[in-house]
């Protein structure tokens, strides 16, 4: 997900401690405080457009996803998912998705009927992605998972199982794979920006509010997995693969819980990793939920370096390359076109069979390397890993 308010909510009972799992199930919630819905509804997609369904009405898909589909070329919106009736009718009629179109999470299944559905976005808490893509793969639709994919490798070979019985495309949304920032960074670091590449050092934090598991799903164990690496520091786990274009081989790590903090019952506060690569470089990723703010990339080579800062915002972010004395800043377009971006590209997929930039094979790989940084956190040694990511021995 990319929002700090919840995009949803689910039904749970009883606490649960880190390691233990428990079953929940999704229900709606009330319209998010700030919410601005459309004046007019959005001008219809043209004939070749890819109609989608949006799974979830929280504070990310009605204030970041939904309000910039329009600016998508082959994408548009076409039905709705929510478990509250009213904010399903006002979503609704302020973008022109007509009743038939609007569904509960009871009556998903008959989407399936829906042809002007071609695929859905599940914008809904990590414990739920699992399910509902298979659940939309059933439906005989094509599937963009909110990231990360889910709480476990093993529900990530499910999704994509599911998805190949059903011949439908699957997609992680992986919003900076899109976004001009992180492609111009990208490109700068394939062409060897920095020279031969030492150091990638990643923070994502910021400072949770008072809260507990059974008001925020983001510290809710079953919801969010451990907490922050998987929500927020999976951008700076990403940033360290695709700027190296390496998989690490050896991974180490540590996790902090604050003693008799109820924001941190379930989940850890703080993740530290340092993963090693093949070529002799490596990486440093910290995210917290309880440190001050920071969004931030940096690599160093040889010759330089780029940095990043904020990095994976939605807009605002800033890229410099610097080389000794010499500082130069790119201006590589408007970050907040990477959500159209992503939604055209799994309509390009869907009408042109081309191949998924994010797919869930990536979600896998991630996963895999998530479930390493905690078995080397939980060990206090190194982890080798295979060039899949699961672990080596």
């Amino acid at each position: 997900m990319g929002s700090t308010a919840a995009v949803a909510s689910v039904m749970v009972s009883g606490s649960v401690a880190l390691g233990q799992q428990r079953s929940p199930v999704a229900i709606g919630q009330p319209m998010p405080n700030g919410t601005e819905l459309p004046a007019s509804p959005p001008a219809p997609g043209r004939p070749d457009s890819v109609g989608f369904a949006i799974i979830g009405l929280g504070d990310y898909a009605l204030k970041q996803i939904m309000p910039r589909v329009e600016q998508a070329k082959r994408a548009h919106i076409s039905a709705l998912v929510s478990g509250n009736p009213e904010k399903l009718r006002q979503v609704g009629e302020a973008y022109g998705v007509p009743p038939e179109s609007r569904y509960s999470y009871d009556r998903f299944a008959e989407i399936a009927g829906n042809r002007a559905v071609e695929a859905v976005y599940i914008v809904l808490p990590t414990g739920l992605h699992a399910e509902w893509a298979e659940r939309a793969f059933a439906a005989g639709k094509h599937v963009m998972s909110e990231k990360p994919m889910a709480l476990s490798s093993a529900e990530c070979d499910r999704m994509i199982a599911a998805g190949r019985r059903a011949n439908r495309k699957l997609m992680i949304a992986y919003r900076c794979h899109f976004e001009p920032y992180n492609r111009k960074a990208m490109e700068l670091m394939s062409q060897s920006a920095v020279g031969d590449l030492r150091l990638i050092r990643t923070e994502h934090s910021y400072r949770m509010g008072p809260t507990s598991p059974s008001d925020n799903w983001r510290v809710n164990r079953a919801l969010a997995g451990g907490g922050p690496l998987e929500d927020y520091g999976i951008y700076g786990l990403q940033a360290a693969l695709y700027l190296s274009g390496e998989m690490p081989d050896r991974i180490s790590a540590s996790t902090f819980r604050p003693v008799d903090d109820p924001r941190f019952t379930e989940i850890y506060a703080h993740v530290a990793a340092q993963l090693h690569f093949p070529s002799g470089a490596s990486a440093q990723i910290v995210t917290s939920y309880d440190s001050a703010g920071l969004n931030m990339v940096e690599t160093r080579g040889t010759t330089g370096s780029l940095l990043m800062r904020p990095a994976t915002n939605y807009d605002g972010l800033t890229l410099t390359v610097n080389k000794g004395q010499d500082e130069k800043a790119y201006d590589p377009g408007d970050p907040t076109v990477q959500f159209a971006r992503q939604l055209d590209h799994l309509a390009g997929a869907i009408r042109d069979n081309t191949p998924i930039l994010t797919p869930g094979e990536m979600g896998l790989r991630d996963l895999r390397l998530i479930e390493a940084i905690y078995a080397s956190a939980a060990s206090g040694h190194a982890i080798g890993l295979n060039p899949n990511g699961t672990i080596a021995g």
